[in-house]
């Protein structure tokens, strides 16, 4: 049994490593995968990493400040998923808040600040009363 494995294990392998014909899909004979030397054809036909250069015009690094905005909200009432996230970055800092409804009726707002000389900050609040159903019947009585 460990003979078969064994034989399997260097098919598979002598396959992938292209001595066998017929199979492209392991490394070809520039020392490249197929994948890798692909996608570094389209980045140097964009100017970028295929040509020395690390993305800008010139050979010269191209640093976009980073700044972005975002939100999105979900409101269903047939399965009662109520949530909304707000995220801001400006620089190195990143805020914003998410609010979700718990399953007993309360909401939990996170808001949250993070940046390289403080790291990760949130603090949660919750609103709201927490309401259970209300059974009737008894345990296992159906």
């Amino acid at each position: 049994m460990f003979a078969k494995i064994f034989v399997i294990c260097v098919v598979i392998s002598v396959t992938y490593a292209g001595y066998i014909s017929g199979y492209s899909g392991g490394y070809n004979s520039f020392g490249a995968s197929g994948a890798s030397s692909y996608a570094n054809s389209k980045l140097s036909s964009y100017g970028g990493y295929g040509d020395g250069s690390y993305g800008g015009h010139d050979g010269h690094d191209a640093y976009a400040y980073p700044k972005y905005s975002f939100n999105y909200a979900v409101e269903d009432p047939h399965s009662g998923d109520h949530k909304s996230q707000h995220e801001e970055r400006d620089g190195d800092v990143v805020k914003g808040y998410y609010t979700l409804k718990e399953a007993d009726g309360t909401t939990r707002t996170v808001e949250y600040v993070a940046d390289k000389h403080n790291g990760f900050n949130a603090v949660v609040h919750r609103s709201g009363h927490a309401g259970h159903p209300v059974s009737y019947g008894g345990h296992g009585k159906y």
